[in-house]
């Protein structure tokens, strides 16, 4: 099966073969295959919803994947709802065996989205008032990046880039294999220039010399202060003074997002918003 890793109804259709394999042995054993039922999705802890639109597509996936007739869905609440325990995310109705192959998948993809959406939005809540952007990072879960991303933008921040391939980025281990900022970004300009792509460039400085270096060769798009002290970050954009994008990484917290997002940058980078998210309870019961 060819998947494509920015489609979603491929990544569906991998997970569901990961889950049923050759069959829902539980359902089909004690369930039977005319077996018409309803379930409702209850929220069972406050946050942010995401995941509605995919958990559609999941049903719609497993009834076409199983030659089943389409379950209906009657959706209540919707991606970005803030949601409380107790409440109805939406109900479905049709195979009871259908119900039970897309359970689990539905509810992992939708706890995780949630718990990502949850975290995002408080993140970006603590800088909504300063002219900066909450971006997020490649630090996602392997053949889940999309849904990630989706959870992340959901919840109010931005996605800073899908992959290695949308965007030249040029961080510490690239510079140092090129044999200095120099050469990785005059490469790097050669490369787009002999390949026609059209691409920004971004690279990360690691103190205040190495951005007065930048400065000088120029070519940039945007500069990444990667891990800078909060005096030697405000002086750096002081010394950028907006001729490039900025953009702040590393150590951000919910204790250290305000005051960095203060030194005046444009972007603030936080892996934690994929990787260090809680996934938000929630539970599919038949009724």
């Amino acid at each position: 099966m060819e998947t494509n890793p920015h489609e979603m109804r491929s990544l569906i259709r991998l997970a569901l073969l990961e889950d049923i394999g050759d069959g829902d042995h539980s359902a089909l054993s004690c369930v039977p295959e005319n077996a018409t039922k309803r379930a409702k999705l209850l929220v069972k802890q406050d946050g942010i919803l995401a995941g509605v639109e995919v958990a559609q597509i999941i049903f719609a996936e497993t009834a076409s994947f199983y030659n089943n007739p389409p379950l209906k869905i009657d959706v209540l609440l919707f991606d970005g709802s803030d949601v409380k325990i107790g409440d109805v995310v939406f109900t479905v109705e049709g195979s009871a065996q259908l119900i039970l192959k897309s359970e689990r998948l539905v509810l992992n993809i939708m706890q995780r989205m949630s718990g990502i959406a949850t975290y995002a939005r408080q993140m970006s809540d603590l800088i909504s008032d300063l002219p900066v952007k909450l971006l997020d990072t490649r630090k996602t879960t392997p053949n889940f990046r999309l849904f990630e991303k989706m959870a992340v933008k959901i919840g109010g921040a931005v996605n800073h880039r899908m992959g290695l391939y949308d965007m030249i980025m040029l961080k510490d281990n690239h510079v140092d294999y090129a044999g200095g900022i120099e050469p990785a970004i005059t490469r790097a300009k050669k490369y787009l220039e002999e390949t026609g792509r059209n691409l920004k460039i971004e690279i990360e400085t690691r103190n205040l010399a190495e951005v007065e270096e930048v400065l000088r060769i120029g070519g940039v798009d945007i500069i990444m202060l990667d891990n800078f002290s909060l005096d030697d970050m405000r002086e750096a954009v002081k010394r950028i003074g907006g001729r490039y994008e900025t953009e702040a990484s590393g150590n951000i917290t919910e204790k250290t997002l305000r005051a960095v997002a203060e030194t005046g940058v444009d972007g603030i980078s936080s892996g934690a918003l994929t990787h260090q998210a809680k996934s938000l309870d929630l539970s599919l019961k038949a009724f």
